[in-house]
């Protein structure tokens, strides 16, 4: 399974970046305020979302209330290109994996990025205490 983390320097961000590493779970960083996403990769995104926009964009960012945006009426090009000038809009970190995806830092849902042979092994090691 190919991760893939994008964010840049926030908590969130350094928190996922720490877990996948404490987990020896190879990743691929990528600091989007240096190298903003592109259109495929944000189409691949959010094709992996449940409710589109709302799951990626930074609703209570200060940038996205200066740009008082409309999400319900803003085209997806639009959208794009919005972000590509402004990386800050989206929501950080986004983990991608294999059909799998992570807005935001939470640890209990990142563990679906460790790979299944390993989580059996836990589990089977876990009821083996017991």
């Amino acid at each position: 399974m190919k991760i893939k983390l994008y964010g840049s320097s926030t908590a969130s961000t350094r928190k996922a970046r720490r877990w996948f590493e404490e987990h020896n779970i190879p990743f691929e960083y990528r600091d989007i305020l240096k190298k903003p996403l592109k259109k495929k990769e944000m189409q691949q995104i959010l094709r992996l979302t449940e409710e589109g926009t709302k799951d990626i964009i930074a609703t209570r960012s200060n940038v996205y209330k200066e740009l008082d945006l409309d999400l319900e009426n803003i085209s997806l090009n639009d959208l794009y290109t919005l972000v590509n000038k402004n990386p800050k809009l989206l929501r950080q970190p986004i983990i991608l994996g294999n059909d799998k995806l992570q807005v935001g830092f939470d640890e209990y849902n990142i563990r679906q990025f460790i790979p299944r042979e390993e989580r059996k092994r836990f589990i089977h090691d876990s009821l083996a205490f017991v």
